[in-house]
């Protein structure tokens, strides 16, 4: 019978239950959602707690600067600028225009913190200057590829458009990343719901349902009953 695979906690209260104790390690797994869903908040509360335990980190924004990502963790009390300072994070603003080079830039960033943990927000971006599903699929892959071969653990974003059943907005990213988590928001008048489901999830027996999520002063939080 093989080992269980090793976990790497995600930050996020309630998740980890859900998904055999974390995120299997040197895993990449896709983070989506409508706009305005929290996927950026996602990326920085599992950074952030990794540094909290002392596990370099490598934060790649293609869309916000760094000042703004910093700006919006500070809201949640989250310090970021305190763990570049000590060299624990390294926080990257990378024009979708230089697609090419990312996964050299990976890489190179990787290597040079040693990092355990990878955001990368937002893989939308990144398609939208290429030209074709299979070439999407194919620079997706090469990017996966070098996460893996630097032993890191990382969570990328996607945008589904608006009204779309899709699970992300170019169809193919789903398919080459180890799992997929799907964030909701249900905006009906004055009364919102926010909600996570877990799509797929490699070598875990993870929740099923549709699960309760808040976004609060301390973060997003899973609640335990489904909704």
């Amino acid at each position: 019978m093989a080992d269980a695979p090793k976990r790497l906690k995600s930050g996020i209260p309630g998740l980890d239950p859900l998904i055999g104790g974390g995120f299997v390690e040197n895993s990449v797994n896709l983070i989506t959602g409508e706009t305005g869903t929290g996927k950026t908040i996602f990326c920085s509360q599992f950074i952030k707690y990794g540094l909290e335990n002392k596990e370099p980190a490598v934060f790649i924004t293609m869309e916000e600067s760094p000042e703004d990502i910093k700006a919006d963790a500070a809201q949640f009390g989250w310090d970021l600028e305190k763990y570049e300072k000590k060299g624990l994070l390294k926080l990257i603003y990378h024009d979708p225009v230089q697609v090419n080079n990312l996964d050299s830039v990976i890489i190179s960033e990787l290597n040079n913190m040693k990092a355990k943990r990878l955001a990368i927000d937002s893989t939308s971006l990144v398609a939208l200057n290429l030209d074709s599903p299979a070439q999407i699929r194919r620079k997706l892959f090469n990017i996966i590829n070098a996460i893996k071969r630097n032993k890191s653990t990382a969570i990328i974003t996607s945008e589904i458009p608006e009204g779309r059943k899709d699970l992300s907005r170019f169809g193919v990213e789903e398919f080459v990343v180890d799992a997929v988590v799907v964030l909701h928001y249900l905006g009906i008048g004055e009364v919102s719901a926010r909600s996570l489901t877990i799509r797929k999830m490699r070598r875990t027996n993870h929740g099923n349902d549709v699960y309760a999520l808040d976004i609060s002063k301390g973060g997003i939080i899973v609640k335990k009953s489904d909704v």
